[in-house]
């Protein structure tokens, strides 16, 4: 009963702002003709506005981002082209990345390079996961084993570090960049600008999610290790 109660509880902390960031992002997904521009239109005019001219905006499926070594904020078609409050808002969230970037924003640097090194470091991870049992067989001994095992979880750590810091960055985009800029310049009703929160904090939440889970698997690790 404990252990469903905790599964429970656990998919309740790890999908609920999941689930609850679609249903915000959804509702305020409805084209609005009131809008002047397309969220890449927006995302255009406040990157010259604040004299980032060199930064791109350009269409991508591979989610919603910032790319600070290509220099371009890319949005997803529906919010390239979309006139919603949603696309709007994370027009103006990624743009709060390219403010980072250029501010030199140190918690902004260090996600950058830890992903550069979390990206190499998950593929080693795998590698070295999948080597336990060859390492077993080779050394005849559970010692090489759990060595392995222990260079296996190591990488997977950094990964999860990379979730930790990326919640502060991404909160920091969101309330200390893009939301003053579109208050400053009127860009949102106050009835738009409640929604504009729930957005970015539901965006946030999804942060959470992840470093939760991220927490977890490697808890998991950790706790075979003990066995």
């Amino acid at each position: 009963m404990r252990l469903v109660l905790l599964l429970i509880i656990v998919a309740v902390v790890v999908f609920g702002p999941q689930l609850w960031t679609r249903r915000v992002f959804a509702k305020h997904s409805t084209p609005r003709p009131d809008y002047p521009g397309t969220g890449a239109e927006l995302a255009r005019h406040l990157l010259d506005q604040l004299d980032l001219t060199h930064i791109k905006v350009e269409a991508t499926e591979l989610g919603d981002h910032y790319d600070p070594e290509a220099k371009a904020v890319r949005l997803t078609p529906d919010k390239f082209n979309g006139k919603s409050l949603t696309a709007i808002t994370v027009a103006a969230h990624e743009v709060g990345h390219a403010i980072q970037d250029r501010a030199g924003y140190q918690p902004f640097t260090e996600r950058t390079r830890l992903v550069r090194v979390a990206q190499g470091a998950q593929k080693l991870g795998g590698i070295v996961m999948m080597g336990i049992p060859i390492a077993a067989a080779l050394a005849q001994t559970p010692v090489a084993a759990v060595v392995v095992l222990v260079a296996g979880i190591a990488t997977m750590g950094i990964a999860t570090l990379v979730h930790l810091v990326t919640l502060p960055v991404e909160w920091d985009a969101s309330f200390r960049r893009a939301l003053p800029i579109l208050q400053q310049k009127n860009y949102l009703s106050p009835e738009d600008e409640q929604g504009a929160r729930r957005i970015l904090t539901a965006a946030a939440l999804t942060y959470v999610a992840a470093s939760l889970a991220s927490l977890l698997n490697l808890w998991r690790w950790l706790a075979f290790l003990r066995r």
